[in-house]
């Protein structure tokens, strides 16, 4: 009974003591509701980053009103020196009207390099477990009076100094602050700032702090290396790693405004891995809905020898838009290439609405060329855009302009790339000096495998630019020439300081860029030479269109025993050799005594020029590994050819020279044979026929090989050529 009495009080003693702490402990404050908060910024005319702000905000549902739009800024040049004055005095102005609500938070923050990476609940949230009326955004750097750093109050952990790119507090004490502001508009804000916060007095009066580990603003001066990028499923997040925080608002301040275009890629929505880019679509132009297509200006760039140079103006000549609403402007630095400049004007000069050339004789530089070019579509009220491509540019899309047209941006690109390789027409971060620095999505971007619309730093070789940003924004004609910056460096720094966003796009295929290095234009037929540097172009421009359907359709013919035909080399690639051969001059004559081969005889002499007295043999080499070995393998089952052969020559059969070649076999596991003219319109006669089979061809077909056995089995003779002249190509493969 006594146990049960002494249970009944001090369960009794526990509930009391209970109530009387819980009635004397503070309790958590009430959220702030969100539509309590009020953006406040300044910006007085719409840039892009204006736009990017704004769509960042609206992501979100922040209320924001601008503030100065459409006055003039007189708050100097804050990239460059101190100002920004008149940020203070218009924020200053607009609290006369608000001073009073004592509920209402005010956020102050810039706006054209300036994004948010989360909500009005979130930031209030951080702002109420800051417990101060004003928090200010901090750095590690201080500006614009190092002087002043030794009066900053000591942090244990964090950022010391105080950063005028964003305010957070309650109205009335917002209004205290602004209010003391007496000073001209291109005196320094900052500065302004910091002597306030500097008074020890002040501060506590006011009750100000600053947002020491960046949770609600993140500065990125001075702290790039501290800052991720955090994917979620729908948002993508900055995370401080120094603090571990997640920032609201990111700040690009100083010269760290690149970076935060690069953060802007995907913060807080523009791409995840999990839905892409969301705003790729947005403010899309709709071609199928206009009246009649926009006025395109081309300008054609050819700066030094390049190959495949018909190719390229046969790719732009095939573009899918109107040609009566482009005009082209071409600028050649380049004797060498006036011969194809030539021909493709005497051919489409009626084709476009205007077609302007502008050659060696003028001595133009790059930039000036460039400059010319631009300038050209400035002037003309006419021109809606300027499409400007270097000639190592090759387009396989025939819908790039429409496409870049359509995605409405000042200055697009899009991004092309040398074949097999990581170089492209595009950087994705600059270094501290101005030149190429890899950005952490570099190789995904060029490798396709983050599709999107990409803020970008620099481009060259490609790029649409709005004929109104030419006329409103880029107005100056000198854009291309600047201290000791290549033309296309310069264009896109005037680009950058203007505020004028450079965007490129891979969400399609659109071509790539052709190497020109160690392009020798010494010889007939240069881009013969090409098979290393450029194999893509080399094999659309001299491998057979048929080729491929060998081994999807099995297109050859056996038209003798192990002796097989097939489609390997174009008309053009056998136009060329001949022209080669031709240009070269020195026919062997058909003797027996030959000094080129080992021993110095042949036994069964031809009239021919070997490959390598050209120059040709590795190039020749190559092209009977990448095109020759793999029919070897198709059609001689098991055997592994090493894709290797001594003797590479053309041979050239005329009545009066040499018409025939006597039954021999050759000295290879295998010989090609390929037909490099047409029979019945170049020469009549010719063929070849097997002896022990009894078999002969008497049609061969230009640009097709034969394939046969050389040793052994296929003893073999040159039918007689009766009339004009015989050309083939062959090879002794597999000595």
């Amino acid at each position: 009974m006594d146990l049960l009495r002494f249970c009944l009080v001090l369960s009794c003693c526990m509930k009391f003591g209970s109530s009387v702490f819980s009635s004397n402990a503070p309790q958590a404050p009430a959220p702030i509701p969100t539509e309590k908060l009020l953006v406040l910024t300044m910006a007085t005319k719409e840039t892009d980053g204006f736009h990017r702000f704004m769509q960042t905000a609206s992501y979100f549902n922040y209320t924001v009103k601008v503030l100065g739009m459409g006055e003039t800024w007189k708050g100097g040049d804050v990239g460059r020196s101190i100002g920004g004055g008149q940020k203070v005095r218009l924020l200053k102005e607009a609290m006369e009207n608000l001073a009073d609500q004592e509920d209402l938070v005010i956020l102050f923050v810039d706006s054209y390099d300036l994004i948010f990476a989360g909500g009005p609940e979130e930031i209030l949230r951080k702002f109420q477990q800051a417990n101060h009326k004003v928090l200010f955004a901090a750095e590690g750097l201080i500006w614009p009076d190092k002087r002043l750093a030794d009066k900053y109050p000591l942090v244990r952990s964090g950022k010391r100094y105080l950063n005028s790119g964003g305010i957070i507090g309650y109205a009335p004490y917002i209004t205290r602050i602004v209010s003391q502001w007496e000073l001209h508009d291109n005196d320094d804000d900052q500065l302004f700032y910091t002597k306030i916060y500097l008074d020890p007095l002040k501060r506590e009066s006011l009750n100000m702090t600053l947002d020491h580990k960046c949770q609600i603003f993140q500065n990125l001066n001075g702290a790039v290396d501290e800052v991720l990028l955090k994917f979620g499923s729908d948002r993508v997040r900055v995370r401080n790693t120094a603090y571990n925080s997640l920032p609201v608002v990111v700040h690009g301040n100083g010269n760290t405004k690149m970076y935060l275009n690069y953060l802007g890629n995907y913060v807080p929505n523009a791409w995840n891995y999990e839905h892409g880019c969301s705003h790729c679509d947005d403010d899309l132009l709709d071609l199928s809905q206009l009246h009649e297509h926009p006025d395109v200006l081309v300008g054609v760039f050819i700066e030094q020898p390049t190959p495949f140079l018909p190719e390229f103006f046969q790719r732009l000549l095939t573009l899918d838009y109107p040609k009566d609403k482009l005009k082209l402007f071409v600028h050649n630095n380049e004797v060498y290439h006036e011969k194809h400049i030539q021909r493709f004007w005497e051919e489409n000069r009626d084709t476009f609405k205007s077609f302007k050339v502008v050659g060696p004789e003028e001595n133009l530089s790059q930039g000036e060329a460039r400059n010319m070019g631009m300038d050209l579509c400035r002037k003309d009220a006419t021109c809606d855009y300027y499409f400007s491509i270097d000639s190592d540019v090759m387009l396989t899309n025939r819908q790039t302009l429409k496409l870049l047209i359509e995605q409405n941006r000042k200055i697009i690109g899009p991004i092309v790339t040398r074949h097999g390789k990581l170089w492209s027409n595009f950087w994705g971060a600059l270094s501290l000096d101005g030149y190429y620095a890899r950005s952490e999505d570099y190789v995904d971007i060029v490798q396709r495998k983050r599709v999107g619309v990409w803020n970008i730093p620099y481009m060259a070789h490609v790029y649409l630019i709005k004929g109104t940003v030419l006329r409103d924004e880029l107005k100056e004609r000198n854009h291309f020439v600047l201290e000791k910056l290549d033309p296309d460096m310069a264009l896109c720094r005037n680009s950058r300081e203007m505020g004028v966003f450079m965007y490129i796009t891979n969400r399609h295929d659109f071509g790539r860029l052709i190497s020109t290095a160690n392009y020798n234009t010494s010889r007939y037929n240069n881009d013969l030479w090409q098979i290393f540097e450029n194999p893509v172009d080399w094999r659309e421009k001299y491998i057979h269109t048929n080729y491929t359907r060998i081994f999807t359709e099995n297109h050859l013919e056996e038209p003798c025993p192990d002796v097989f035909w097939f489609p390997v080399l174009s008309e053009k690639a056998c136009d060329e050799i001949v022209e080669e051969m031709e240009h070269y001059g020195l026919w062997s004559g058909g003797k027996h005594e030959d000094k080129r081969i080992a021993g110095g005889y042949e036994t069964v002499p031809t009239d021919d020029i070997h490959m390598k007295q050209i120059g040709f043999d590795k190039e020749w080499l190559h092209f009977l590994r990448e095109f020759i070995s793999p029919v070897t393998l198709k059609v001689f089952s098991g055997y592994y050819t090493k894709g290797y052969a001594l003797m590479n020559f053309v041979v050239k059969y005329t009545p009066d020279r040499q018409a025939f070649l006597r039954p021999h076999h050759d000295s290879s596991t295998f010989t090609i044979n390929i037909a490099l003219n047409n029979k019945n319109t170049d020469f009549q006669g010719g063929g070849c026929r097997f002896h022990r089979y009894n078999c002969s061809i008497e049609s061969p077909r230009k640009g097709w090989s034969f394939m046969h056995p050389g040793r052994l089995t296929h003893l073999h003779e040159g039918l007689p050529t009766t009339n004009g002249t015989r050309y083939i190509a062959v090879s002794f493969v597999d000595p």
